[in-house]
């Protein structure tokens, strides 16, 4: 038996069933994480912290089951058709890894120099990895949304996050 070319109707089966198989496996972990759950000592009722979660995965069961009958019944997914979209176009994966770096570079320093400052490296280097060319403007904008994130999660949400270098000066 030979294989099934790229992008035939063979492979996009496969591939359906595939998807059908995760939301079944995602539904059952949800599922069970709910039922694991400890019994709450402050819940009222008949309904406790794993009801959502159980109708959430439960859910995803149903929903994966009627994908699988739906995919073995012949249905298949419409391709996107987007007005800017390139589908015979390849993956740009510079821009990915560019994009990968940022968030890698926020991850790193997001301790040591506080999240305004790693903050404003991942807005400025996500301008840049998406084809910015206004690299000062980029620069001034993501300092500002670095520190105006900042004061979002501490002032408006009380969440804390540190605050690095410029601790004494936010």
């Amino acid at each position: 038996m030979t294989a099934a070319p790229r992008g035939s109707t063979e492979v996009q089966g496969r591939s359906e069933l595939g998807v059908a198989l995760f939301l079944g496996a995602i539904g059952l972990v949800v599922i069970i994480s709910a039922l694991l759950l400890p019994e709450s000592r402050i819940a009222r009722g008949p309904v406790g912290p794993a009801a959502v979660p159980i109708v959430v995965g439960g859910l995803l069961v149903v929903a994966s089951i009627f994908l699988a009958i739906d995919v073995l019944r012949g249905g298949r997914g419409e391709p996107e058709g987007g007005e800017d979209v390139e589908l015979g176009g390849g993956t740009d994966w510079r821009t990915i890894v560019l994009l990968a770096v940022a968030f890698l570079a926020n991850a790193l320093l997001i301790e040591p120099l506080g999240w305004p400052i790693s903050g404003a490296i991942l807005f400025w280097g996500s301008a840049f990895a998406l084809g910015s060319k206004h690299y000062v403007r980029d620069a001034v904008l993501a300092v500002a949304l670095g520190i105006g994130s900042w004061y979002l999660f501490v002032l408006g949400l009380n969440t804390s996050l540190p605050v690095g270098l410029l601790k004494g000066i936010l």
